[in-house]
């Protein structure tokens, strides 16, 4: 398979452009707004958003508030290898997927995150997720849970992938994906739904690998088709990958998957408590397991994953992979021709592997031609408004 563009911000007014010197000035502020920094903090965050815009790649610790303690030598051996050429480069000519990475692990170590004293282990996007997991509006579509139970198995089951596959689209929840036919099916682009529950068939209650993107209202749909795999036994167990600090504003930790669990077991409605109350016992029985790796904040695809984790992957029945950023990740993040085979571009994964992604990046394989066409037409950007997505299965393996 030969390779496509590697995907960089350096061009003026494209979406990747437009993370860097539109997205990311909005984060800053909001950061410094949401949680009562300190000047040393503010300045070195302030002094990151100049860099990461108009300056060059710098190694960590080289803004950090106390050099001496900024990063674990493990850490910062790891990204001095992984930013081998780039150093000293403009930030827009490194691969956007690493520098995108860079740019919150900086955030972190210009916040305090990894510093002994009062902001060490401080998630800077925790005010962010509270706000979205404690919403009234998570209440309804929490409440949408109870209707679902009544519904034929088929479309109880379509449903919560539906869910599951459009995460945090505030307009396509739970009682939404239930409607036969409804906007979430109109936007899908790409759809192998039967390809996965056949592939899970197959697997016959075997071993399955979820990999998480976001927290809050993206993972309890996430969380409650995990209980639907385990309640029915298509899988025996399930493994949950989270990422090991907060990376991306929004990806889930361990802290996150606790407080989802929390939030379904304190929930008013019987259904929606249950599946919080199962997938505690679940977590506790060793059904449902949750584990992460550092490679899962690295600046890498999935091509390039340690041997360690791809051993673990080897053993699962099927691996599915959430959201946008894991998409480029498993894919590469790669201008490729958008007819590229799904299956080409995911041969080197270990696993069977599912991706559920809701379109926000440039990057996207497996569309057949006309689809395209239809979309080009359009002239919206399609690939990165959020309201197209696409549901893809290798499951050759």
């Amino acid at each position: 398979m030969s390779n496509a563009p590697v995907i960089r911000s350096d061009v003026p007014g494209s979406f990747p452009w437009s993370v860097f010197h539109v997205r990311h000035p909005e984060l800053v502020r909001r950061v410094l707004d949401a949680l009562p920094y300190g000047p040393a903090e503010r300045s070195a965050v302030e002094r990151l958003l100049v860099e990461s815009t108009d300056g060059v790649l710098e190694p960590l610790c080289a803004d950090a508030v106390d050099a001496t303690d900024a990063t674990d030598a493990a850490d910062a051996a790891r990204w001095l290898a992984w930013g081998e050429g780039l150093w000293g480069r403009p930030w827009g000519e490194a691969p956007f997927l690493w520098a995108e990475s860079y740019f919150y692990r900086r955030l972190l170590d210009a916040t305090g995150y990894f510093r002994p004293g009062a902001w060490q282990g401080v998630d800077p996007f925790a005010p962010f997720k509270a706000a979205e997991l404690g919403g009234s509006a998570v209440d309804d579509e929490l409440a949408a849970l109870d209707a679902l139970d009544g519904l034929p198995q088929t479309r109880r089951r379509e449903a919560l992938l539906s869910s599951s596959l459009w995460g945090n689209r505030a307009d396509l929840s739970f009682g939404i994906t239930a409607e036969p036919g409804g906007p979430a099916a109109s936007g899908l682009v790409a759809d192998d739904s039967a390809l996965l529950w056949e592939a899970l068939e197959r697997a016959g209650g075997g071993r399955l690998c979820v990999v998480a993107d976001n927290a809050g209202r993206e993972l309890l749909p996430d969380l409650v088709l995990i209980d639907h795999l385990l309640t029915g036994d298509a899988a025996a167990q399930v493994t949950l990958y989270v990422k090991p600090q907060p990376y991306f504003v929004s990806d889930a930790t361990m802290a996150d998957v606790l407080a989802a669990l929390e939030r379904l077991r304190a929930a008013p409605t019987p259904a929606a408590a249950a599946v919080g109350e199962r997938l505690w016992q679940a977590m506790g029985s060793g059904r449902l397991a949750v584990r992460t790796h550092p490679f899962f904040c690295a600046p890498l695809p999935f091509h390039d994953m340690p041997a360690d984790l791809r051993a673990e992957f080897a053993d699962a029945a099927l691996t599915v992979v959430k959201g946008d950023l894991n998409y480029r990740r498993l894919v590469g993040d790669r201008l490729w021709p958008p007819t590229t085979p799904f299956t080409a571009a995911t041969a080197h994964f270990p696993s069977a592997v599912a991706a559920l992604r809701t379109l926000k990046s440039d990057v996207i394989v497996g569309v057949d031609a006309t689809t395209v066409a239809r979309l080009d037409d359009t002239g919206t950007p399609w690939r990165t408004d959020g309201r197209h997505a696409v549901l893809q299965v290798d499951a050759r393996r």
